[in-house]
């Protein structure tokens, strides 16, 4: 009887998991330009919890590095920088789009293709990660 319970118990676990604190929708990573191999993604961060969440890194095994990046203006220049974390607010959201935030994406596969899916990590400052797969875009004409 006692391994009935126990069987029960481990069967319906997943009812009782917690949902995502984290999701992510809109996103995107660009085809690098021909000859490069750098690439950016955005997409757009939904946190339900009622405390803030912390981005500290993104991981792929498809990329060889991945930045969490922000645009700035200083002394009239528009300049892009590396940055060691995103706050999401407590029931907010954080996009990550051209001109703002956003990752960096180095050392891409040559055979990536417009259409593909990229698997990401997002890694949170509590040890929380959450998958997501992003299409592939062609890159917008300016």
């Amino acid at each position: 009887m006692k391994w009935f319970f126990t069987a029960l118990l481990l069967l319906s676990a997943p009812l009782f998991a917690a949902p995502a604190v984290v999701t992510i929708d809109n996103g995107q990573i660009r085809l690098p330009m021909p000859g490069r191999a750098v690439s950016a993604g955005y997409f757009t961060l939904h946190n339900s919890s009622e405390q803030q969440m912390v981005l500290t890194a993104v991981s792929s095994n498809v990329f060889g590095r991945i930045e969490l990046h922000q645009h700035s203006h200083k002394d009239g220049m528009m300049r892009m920088e590396q940055i060691e974390h995103i706050v999401i607010p407590a029931g907010g959201s954080v996009e990550l789009a051209p001109g703002g935030l956003h990752l960096m994406l180095f050392d891409a596969p040559d055979t990536l293709q417009v259409g593909q899916s990229v698997e990401l990590i997002l890694h949170f400052a509590d040890g929380q990660q959450l998958a997501a797969s992003l299409p592939v875009v062609v890159m917008p004409k300016r």
